[in-house]
């Protein structure tokens, strides 16, 4: 299925043989379309029927979630902190796991399992969140360091929730609408 948008309402039609009801704000993912989908700004201005997220990398949550990867891999490049093997690879799996539960579940076949993915990946980030007080408590990293990063996770859970938040409203709005 592909979800259209039209006006207020969103129309539903075949695409191939596999069901697309996912999606971002306004959006469609996997032959799907998005207005908030994108972090391009250029894009959000367009006429959602133009628009489409055909690949994970388009979904503004997972591009908030590889540089959250990308600020904690840089964060543990700190001699110290790089050290501290533990912490270091705990910290470095939860960051990867909160871009990789999304891109794995943007493949899933249904919005059920496409939303356990996504709770994953929040939960991923509160992980982050959680091991960067180890970090700032061992002196690995400055209190700006860590507000930087905290932030940027929280950021990044709250756009997945938002994802999480839409695709159940617009399974509960398909139910409605059923026979």
């Amino acid at each position: 299925m592909r979800l259209r948008l039209r006006g207020s309402e969103v129309q539903r039609s075949e695409v191939g043989s596999r069901k697309s009801e996912v999606g971002s704000r306004r959006s469609e993912v996997g032959g799907r379309r998005s207005e908030v989908g994108t972090q391009n700004p250029e894009r959000r201005t367009q006429n959602p029927e133009n628009m489409r997220i055909d690949r994970f990398e388009n979904i503004e949550a997972w591009q908030l979630a590889r540089e959250l990867a990308c600020k904690v891999y840089g964060l543990t490049r700190k001699t110290d902190f790089a050290r501290d093997f533990g912490l270091r690879g705990q910290i470095q799996n939860a960051a990867g796991s909160s871009m990789h539960n999304i891109a794995e579940g943007f493949d899933s076949e249904s919005n059920p399992e496409f939303v356990r993915f996504l709770r994953y990946a929040k939960r991923s980030c509160t992980e982050v969140q959680s091991e960067l007080y180890v970090a700032m408590d061992q002196n690995y990293i400055t209190k700006t360091e860590f507000q930087n990063v905290y932030d940027h996770a929280g950021r990044t859970r709250a756009t997945i929730r938002g994802f999480i938040k839409y695709l159940l409203t617009y399974q509960q709005d398909e139910r409605e609408k059923e026979p």
